[in-house]
């Protein structure tokens, strides 16, 4: 046998992979990967702790800011209601301290001042002739109580 021949037959006999086999080899392996490895999962976990603690604050200070809206919104009302009665008799009316708004004799109903986070029993009127403060009682709701005086003048609320 002459040596060219030789290295044919030799290479002729060499086991060869087909392209089928070796995707069939791959399917094999992508069979036994089931599932997440460690890794995985804890970088998941990390991107979710990571989301959790910018978002938790960020919702916690939006429902704050709905009671304080709902709060400043039902004192605009019961100021409103105030200023009617001044303008109707020259005074304001007086009322003692830890009377509930609805019961007043201002004009507003005690069902009108109910709300999603504060019921008619959680605003105070505190007036005379010529001065008023309204509160909003904070109950559980708000770090502390709100207050509306004749000048407008909002406080308490939130620490």
């Amino acid at each position: 046998m002459k040596r060219t021949q030789h290295k044919r037959l030799i290479a002729t006999q060499l086991p060869t992979t087909t392209h089928s086999q070796k995707e069939g080899h791959m399917r094999i392996k992508r069979q036994n990967q089931k599932g997440f490895s460690l890794v995985e999962l804890m970088i998941v976990l990390v991107i979710i702790g990571i989301l959790a603690a910018v978002g938790v604050p960020i919702y916690s200070a939006n429902v704050t800011k709905a009671k304080m809206s709902e709060a400043d919104a039902t004192l605009g009302t019961i100021r409103t209601s105030l200023r009617v009665y001044y303008a109707e008799n020259g005074v304001y009316p007086t009322v003692a301290a830890d009377t509930e708004v609805g019961s007043a004799g201002i004009g507003v109903k005690a069902t009108e001042l109910d709300g999603k986070y504060f019921s008619a029993s959680s605003f105070i009127l505190v007036s005379t002739d010529s001065t008023y403060t309204i509160t909003c009682s904070a109950g559980s709701i708000l770090d502390s109580d709100r207050n509306l005086d004749q000048a407008g003048t909002f406080t308490g609320g939130v620490d």
